[in-house]
């Protein structure tokens, strides 16, 4: 099959057209620009006021084109979880790449060397001896250098040293390892970014933040002050900004905010609030009974997980959507005896970001009412 560029794409002829967004074929994924800019800047803003750097994470969005954006209004760079996805970003010569998942496997490791070889400071977390030993070992075989910092584990169990003297024996380890260089330390709380009360969420991320200090102390005392301290996320980063343990945010839901975040307290009163710019666009196929209608995305247009797609426009705020098959979803009117017309279009809000970015091949990027351009997600299935 061959690569299909933006033109050959359905709705690329509508791209310029006022009035194009009602013409759009769907299901799609659709960006709001607009919305999409102002959550850029705003944490942008937030970050350099803080003196903190940025570092989002395409997790997100796995867009060339949004890093770019990203790097354009501040960011030091990107963060990437897989492997796959930092050889996408790397090849389009977006710089400064944090990969967040140990790379262990002998062909994986031979992989980041062949993106370390072309990348601008590339970095990789590590959280066992081994593993260090074996990209040490695999960097020194290919004259090449390795840039790590020490993963810590904040209490989501999902890697990361489980303590301040195992984080100091593996940054020694580092420090006096030919092939790797010790850089810093890399500490993502994921449980507590969900947490809904804005008070509760607060006081789990300074407790986390004083582990985090304890770790830093200890890292301190043995001479291995980490130049880099780098983590948070969208649900923590102004608590985590507020205190003396991070230099660096990698947020990456704030860009597109969905049914999981929009939930979450942004603050008493809502000044950090980040609005949705990022949507699913479907259509009325079916409507031959009252209350209910039958739209044209299902499972392959929504995670499943988490709360169901909230609807934003084009049926009444209190519809409530249900899956019903691959390619079909119902919309169950509060009114009963409401009556749909087919072929309406209908904007739902995707429950979480992240996977649902991932069922889909391109962004259908939006002004008011005109389709303006059409962004590919180009790490799109990117896992391995």
């Amino acid at each position: 099959m061959p690569n299909l560029t933006s033109a050959d794409l359905p709705n690329a002829d509508l791209i310029g057209q006022p009035g194009s967004r009602e013409m759009l074929e769907t299901p799609i994924l659709l960006l709001d620009l607009d919305v999409f800019e102002r959550n850029l800047q705003k944490l942008a803003d937030f970050a350099a006021g803080r003196s903190h750097a940025l570092r989002p994470h395409t997790k997100t969005h796995k867009s060339v084109e949004i890093a770019r954006r990203q790097i354009a209004a501040g960011a030091v760079g990107v963060c990437c979880t897989t492997l796959g996805e930092a050889e996408v970003m790397v090849g389009a010569g977006i710089g400064n790449v944090l990969i967040t998942s140990p790379i262990v496997a002998p062909r994986k490791i031979q992989r980041l060397l062949a993106i370390n070889a072309q990348a601008d400071d590339l970095l990789v977390v590590a959280d066992q001896p081994q593993n260090v030993r074996d990209l040490a070992a695999a960097a020194l075989a290919a004259g090449q250098v390795l840039k790590l910092l020490v993963a810590i584990d904040l209490g989501i169990h999902r890697m990361g040293v489980a303590s301040p003297a195992l984080a100091v024996e593996l940054a020694r380890l580092i420090r006096e390892t030919d092939g790797v260089e010790y850089h810093g330390v890399h500490a993502y709380a994921g449980q507590l970014q969900h947490i809904i009360e804005y008070e509760e969420r607060r006081a789990a991320a300074l407790a986390t933040n004083a582990e985090l200090r304890v770790v830093c102390d200890a890292l301190d005392a043995a001479d291995l002050s980490p130049r880099i301290v780098t983590g948070s996320g969208t649900g923590t980063f102004e608590f985590d900004a507020s205190l003396d343990v991070f230099n660096e945010l990698q947020c990456g839901s704030y860009l597109f905010m969905d049914s999981d975040y929009n939930a979450v307290a942004a603050s008493p009163e809502e000044r950090l609030r980040f609005e949705t710019s990022l949507f699913v666009l479907t259509t009325i196929v079916s409507a031959n009974h009252p209350g209910l209608a039958t739209v044209d995305a299902g499972y392959k247009c929504f995670f499943p997980r988490g709360p169901k797609p909230a609807i934003a426009a084009g049926a009444p705020l209190d519809t409530e959507y249900e899956f019903r098959g691959d390619e079909h979803g119902h919309l169950l009117y509060a009114d009963t005896a409401y009556r749909a017309t087919v072929g309406d279009q209908v904007l739902c809000v995707t429950s979480h970001c992240d996977p649902t970015v991932n069922l889909f091949d391109h962004y259908h990027c939006v002004r008011g009412d005109t389709l303006v351009e059409i962004w590919p997600v180009d790490a799109r299935g990117r896992c391995v």
